[in-house]
């Protein structure tokens, strides 16, 4: 079940996209996962593509990963989704799942690789505040 502020936060228009009754979803770019998110999440993703030139090769694989890959998936009435088996497959999603909350959007990981990445993550912030620390002494 996706928490309910969750579900609250993805239903709230943002920038010319109307919400639906559910989440926009697909393979994180820059993490073993999927990435999940309502109007404002979809918002930022179509902002970003839209800062390349229309023809841009860059653009274009921008709009292949995000657009072409995009699942919307619709609550059921007690907010639930209900993720393709081919993206279940990918990332190995059976049984218990982690919701890593990330402000205007959300992702969904196997339990072990969220643990994997958040160690990985925790190193980041670490080493980001003793670099911010330094510059204050």
């Amino acid at each position: 079940m996706v928490p309910s502020d969750y579900r609250a936060a993805a239903l709230q228009p943002h920038d010319g996209v109307e919400p639906f009754e559910g989440v926009y979803c697909f393979a994180a770019i820059n993490a073993s996962c999927l990435e999940c998110g309502g109007a404002a999440f979809f918002a930022t993703y179509r902002d970003v593509i839209d800062e390349y030139p229309k023809l841009s090769p860059t653009r274009a694989a921008l709009q292949r990963r995000f657009y072409a890959s995009m699942n919307r998936l619709a609550f059921d009435t007690a907010g639930r989704i209900t993720l393709p088996e081919k993206l279940c497959d990918q990332f190995n999603l059976s049984g218990d799942v982690v919701l890593a909350g990330l402000g205007e959007s959300f992702q969904i990981w196997e339990p072990k690789a969220y643990e994997a990445w958040a160690a990985e993550q925790d190193k980041l912030v670490e080493d980001a505040f003793a670099k911010r620390e330094a510059l204050y002494q």
